[in-house]
C-alpha cells in the first residue's frame, strides 16, 4: 500500500540546494530557496543528491549517519505543498498527523507514529515537543503560528529526552528559521490567492550593518480566509486573520563567538470551531417538541451532509489570540569546547467567547456576559501562558577525536492562568429535560414536570446559573544531560545519552464567583432525604443534568459527598532519569546501520478542571514513561540519485495520559499500558534528468493492549473501556508517493509539475471507543481515503520570479478531524472538520 510524497528526507529537487545551504556557515545563509535543479548546466550533467545536514542530535551531521528517523524538510517542500501551518505537515511526513478541535490555544493534537495527546486541558503538555530555533514551544496552539522564512524543519520520530529541552514521549518538530546575512542584502516576497477568499502574503529581507559584524533580518507574513463551515444561524467557523513579523539581530562578536536574537509578535481575530452535528436521535425523533422546543432541538441540518457541506448549527464563536517571544544565543568557541547558551521568553494569551453551544437554541454560553441570561460582569474567557527558558551546553572531541562528547544544564519556568466563565441560557432546564423523554415518555415529561425538570423537584429554572473559575499551574524543570558519541572502530560507534531531570507545579482551582441555586437545592433534597418514590430516582439523574460542572458553585455542602466541583491548591512534583544507548555501524560505503533503545518521559501534572477532585478525586494526574526500541538502515544507491531510510520499532508506554470528554464532564486519568510497533520505509530517487520521485509507506499499530489496565473489562470504567482498542487517529498505514518534472524552455525560463498524494486506511476518531454501556459510538470511524495535491509553475531565467497555479485535496475529499459527544444531547455526535478542496495561485520573488 503506497501513496503519498514522502518528506522523510529532502525531496530530489531541492536537496542540492539545501546542501548548499547547510554547508556554509549559519550567518551566511542567504537565499529562500535554491533554484530549481534542472535550471543549472551542472544539474544537468550531476543529479547526484546534496548531502543533507540536521541538528537533531545538536551536532550538524548528515541525515544518513544520524542513528535515528528523521525527516529533514526544506522551505521548497513546504512551499510546492502549499503548507502554512503545522497542520499540513502530514502531507510531507507520513508517521505525522494533528487534528484540532475546540480551541486553538488548547484544541491540537500533534502525533507520531500514533502516539499524542488526546483532549484540550491546558494542563496537558504535548507528547511531541516542538522547538524554534532551539526554545521549547509548551502548548501545540503556541506552535501554530504561520510558518515563514525558514531554514529547515526536521520531524523527529519516537521519545527525544536526553537532548531537547523538554521531555517528549512521541517525538519533536525541530524548526529553524533563517538567520542575518552578514556580507550581502537579499529579500523575498509571496502572495497567495485562492478561493474561500485566501488572501497570503509573506515578505522580507535581510541586510548586514557591519560586513562580517553585525546584520539584521526582518519577516512576516498575513493570512485571511473565509469560514470553512457555516451555521444555519448564520455563524461562521474556521476562518483565518492573523498576521506575524519575527525581527533578528547577528552580531559575530568575533571570530570565535556570536550572538543572534530572535523576536517576533503576531495576533490573531478568527472565529473557531463550530462543529457539524453526524449523528441525533433525539433530534431526529423530533423528541425536543415534548418540551417546547423545536422539534429538531436546534439542530437543522446532520448526517453526512452535513459533514460534506460544512453546515453547523450553533451561534459565533470567537478566538483571538497574542503571542510574543524573544530569545538570545550565544555560540562561543572556547577553544577546549564549544558553548551554546539559549535564553528565552514567550507570551501567549487567547480569549474564548463561545456563543455556541453547537445547536441554535440559548443553551450556554462561554466567556459571554452580554446575553439576557449572562454572568455578572466578568471578564471573558483566556488562557494565559508565560514561559521562561535558560539551556546551556558544552560540546568538543577528546581521545584524538574518537569522543564527541556534549554536557548540559536546562530549567524551565511556567505560568499557566486560565479563566473559565460559563452561564446557563433559556432554553437550558427545556433542553436537559428532554433528555428523559425516552425513558419517562413524552405525556409524562410534558405534563408532569413542564418540559422543566428541577421545577418537578421544587428546584428553579437553570437560566442564569453560572461560575467563574480560575486555573493557575506554576511549574519549574530542571535537568542535567549529556549525550556522547564514541567511534569504537572506523566505521563502527556507540551513541550514550542520559539525562536527570526533576519537575514541580503548583496547581489550583479557585472560584471567583458562582450562582446554581437549582444544582444547589437538588444536591440538598437528596441529602435530605425530601424526594420521595419515584422523585429520589429521578433527583439523582437531574442532579447530573443540572449541575452542569462549568456553571456550578463549587465547595458547597453537597460537595463533600456528591460528585460536584471542588476547589483545591496542591503540588505535584516527580524526578527520572531518562537515557539512549545506540550502535551505529556502516555496512558499505553506502549504507549504514543503527539500533537502540530509548527510555522516554512526559511529565504528570494537573487536571486543570472543576471536575478534577469532584468527590475528593484526586486532580493530579501522573508522569508517562515510554521505552522504545528501533532499529534502521539508511543509505544511498543508483549512484548517488536516490536516498532510503527504513526503520523498525516497538514502543511500549506506561501511564498514558489520556482526557476524554463525555458529554458533560472532561476526565483526564493514565492508561497503564500502551504500545505503538510497526516500520517506516522512504525513499527519493532521480528517475531521469527531469523525474523525479519521492515516496514512503508508514505501517503503526498502535493499540490498548487487552490487559491494558487492571480489572479487566468494566465498561462503566473510562480506562478499561478502552482496553482491546486502538488509539485516536493512528491509521495502520498512511503512504506517500510523488512526482516532479523539472525542465526549461528555449528561451531559458524554467518550470515544473509536481503532484503528490496521501492515502491512509481507516482510523478510529474519537478517544473512547465504546460508551459506558459498552455500545460503540457511532460514527467513530474515518475511513480509507486519499488526497491528491497539483502544483504547477514558472519562473523567469534568473530566478527573480515564480508564477504557480495549485490545488489540495483537489477531488474534495471530505474526512473527520475529531468526533465526540455533543455536550447534554444524550448519543448525538458532531465532528470536527479537515481541510475541503482549495486552490488558487501564488507569486514569488526573490532579490
Amino acid at each position: 500500500m503506497l501513496a503519498g510524497a514522502s518528506a522523510a528526507v529532502l525531496s530530489l529537487i531541492q536537496a542540492p540546494a539545501l546542501a548548499q545551504e547547510a554547508d556554509a556557515p549559519n550567518t551566511a545563509t542567504t537565499e529562500e530557496a535554491a533554484p530549481p535543479a534542472a535550471s543549472t548546466p551542472a544539474a544537468e550533467s550531476d543529479k547526484r543528491l546534496g548531502v543533507v545536514q540536521v541538528t537533531a542530535t545538536r551536532r550538524e551531521q548528515s541525515i544518513l549517519d544520524v542513528p535515528l528517523a528523521v525527516t529533514a524538510i526544506s522551505p521548497l517542500e513546504i512551499e510546492r505543498q502549499g503548507v502554512a501551518d503545522l497542520r499540513s505537515l502530514d502531507n510531507l511526513s507520513a508517521s505525522f498527523n494533528m487534528s484540532s478541535t475546540q480551541t486553538e490555544s488548547q484544541g491540537a493534537s500533534l502525533r507520531i507514529r500514533g502516539v499524542g495527546t488526546t483532549g484540550n486541558n491546558i494542563g496537558l503538555e504535548s507528547a511531541v515537543g516542538v522547538f524554534l530555533d532551539g526554545v521549547y514551544l509548551s502548548r501545540p496552539g503556541v506552535a501554530l503560528g504561520d510558518l515563514v522564512d525558514l531554514q529547515q524543519i526536521e520531524v523527529l520520530r519516537g521519545p527525544q529526552g536526553t537532548l531537547f529541552g523538554r521531555n517528549t514521549s512521541a517525538g519533536a518538530l525541530n524548526i529553524t528559521t533563517k538567520a542575518p546575512n552578514l556580507r550581502e542584502m537579499d529579500g523575498f516576497a509571496n502572495v497567495t490567492a485562492g478561493n474561500l477568499g485566501l488572501v497570503n502574503v509573506q515578505g522580507g529581507f535581510s541586510a548586514p550593518i557591519v560586513e562580517d559584524k553585525l546584520a539584521v533580518r526582518l519577516s512576516g507574513a498575513y493570512r485571511t480566509r473565509d469560514a470553512l463551515a457555516e451555521s444555519t444561524t448564520g455563524a461562521e467557523s474556521y476562518t483565518r486573520d492573523r498576521w506575524i513579523v519575527r525581527g533578528q539581530a547577528l552580531w559575530q562578536i568575533n571570530p570565535d563567538a556570536s550572538l543572534r536574537i530572535i523576536a517576533d509578535y503576531s495576533e490573531a481575530d478568527e472565529q473557531c470551531c463550530d462543529a457539524p452535528v453526524t449523528f441525533d436521535p433525539l433530534g431526529d425523533a423530533g423528541i425536543y417538541a415534548a418540551v417546547g422546543l423545536p422539534a429538531n432541538g436546534g439542530v437543522v441540518e446532520s448526517g453526512f451532509r452535513a459533514q460534506k457541506k460544512g453546515i453547523t448549527n450553533g451561534e459565533q464563536f470567537q478566538n483571538p489570540f497574542e503571542q510574543s517571544g524573544i530569545s538570545a544565543t550565544l555560540e562561543w568557541d572556547l577553544g577546549p569546547a564549544d558553548m551554546t547558551y539559549i535564553g528565552a521568553y514567550r507570551s501567549f494569551k487567547a480569549e474564548s467567547i463561545q456563543h455556541s453551544d453547537f445547536v441554535g437554541l440559548d443553551v450556554f454560553q462561554v466567556g459571554d456576559n452580554s446575553t439576557p441570561f449572562a454572568a455578572p460582569d466578568v471578564q471573558p474567557s483566556y488562557d494565559d501562558i508565560k514561559t521562561m527558558t535558560h539551556e546551556l551546553r558544552f560540546q568538543g572531541l577528546a581521545f584524538d577525536g574518537r569522543l564527541d562528547w556534549l554536557l548540559g544544564a536546562y530549567y524551565s519556568e511556567e505560568e499557566i492562568e486560565e479563566r473559565a466563565l460559563m452561564t446557563l441560557g433559556g432554553d437550558y432546564g427545556r433542553y436537559v429535560s428532554a433528555l428523559f423523554v425516552p425513558s419517562l415518555g413524552a405525556a409524562t415529561v410534558a405534563t408532569g414536570f413542564g418540559g422543566n425538570i428541577p421545577a418537578a423537584l421544587g428546584g428553579v429554572d437553570p437560566a442564569g446559573s453560572y461560575a467563574d473559575n480560575l486555573y493557575t499551574q506554576d511549574a519549574e524543570s530542571l535537568s542535567i544531560f549529556t549525550h556522547n558519541v564514541f567511534e569504537i572502530t572506523d566505521g563502527l560507534n556507540l551513541t550514550v545519552g542520559l539525562r536527570y531531570v526533576e519537575e514541580t507545579k503548583d496547581g489550583a482551582f479557585d472560584q471567583l464567583s458562582a450562582s446554581s441555586p437549582t444544582c444547589v437545592n437538588i444536591a440538598n433534597g437528596l441529602l435530605a432525604g425530601a424526594y420521595p418514590g419515584s422523585l429520589a430516582a429521578l433527583a439523582q439523574s437531574a442532579l447530573g443534568a443540572t449541575c452542569f460542572p462549568f456553571a456550578t458553585e463549587a465547595d458547597t455542602a453537597a460537595s463533600a459527598f456528591l460528585p460536584l466541583p471542588r476547589t483545591f491548591d496542591d503540588t505535584f512534583e516527580d524526578e527520572e532519569l531518562v537515557y539512549t544507548v545506540k550502535i551505529g555501524a556502516r555496512i558499505t560505503d553506502d549504507v549504514n546501520f543503527y539500533a537502540g533503545l530509548t527510555h522516554g518521559f512526559k511529565s504528570g501534572g494537573f487536571n486543570l478542571d472543576s471536575t478534577a477532585a469532584a468527590g475528593g478525586a484526586d486532580p493530579r494526574f501522573d508522569s508517562e514513561k515510554i521505552d522504545a526500541l528501533e532499529a534502521g538502515l539508511k543509505g544511498a544507491f543508483n549512484d548517488g540519485r536516490g536516498r532510503f531510510d527504513l526503520a523498525v520499532f516497538r514502543q511500549e508506554m506506561e501511564d498514558f495520559q489520556v482526557l476524554e470528554f463525555t458529554g458533560v464532564q472532561f476526565q483526564t486519568f493514565n492508561v497503564p499500558k500502551v504500545v505503538s510497533n510497526g516500520f517506516e520505509f522512504e525513499v527519493q530517487n532521480a528517475l531521469t534528468d527531469r523525474l523525479s520521485t519521492n515516496a514512503a509507506i508508514t505501517y503503526t499499530d498502535a493499540y490498548y493492549p487487552e490487559d491494558c489496565a487492571p480489572g479487566g473489562y468494566d465498561p462503566s470504567n473510562p480506562v478499561n473501556r478502552l482496553c482491546g482498542f486502538k488509539l485516536t487517529n493512528a491509521p495502520e498505514w498512511v503512504g506517500l508517493l510523488g512526482l516532479t518534472w523539472e525542465d526549461q524552455m528555449a528561451n531559458g525560463m524554467g518550470y515544473f509539475l509536481t503532484g503528490n498524494v496521501r492515502t491512509e486506511s481507516e482510523r478510529r476518531t474519537s478517544t473512547q471507543a465504546v460508551d459506558d454501556n459498552g455500545v460503540p459510538l457511532e460514527g467513530d470511524w474515518q475511513g480509507e481515503n486519499a488526497k491528491l495535491n497539483l502544483r504547477a509553475g514558472i519562473s523567469s531565467a534568473d530566478d527573480r520570479w515564480t508564477f504557480e497555479v495549485w490545488g489540495n485535496n483537489v477531488f474534495d475529499e471530505s474526512t473527520k478531524a475529531v468526533t465526540f459527544s455533543i455536550p447534554l444531547r444524550g448519543p448525538a455526535r458532531g465532528v470536527y472538520l479537515q481541510e475541503p478542496a482549495t486552490y488558487g495561485v501564488t507569486l514569488r520573488t526573490r532579490f
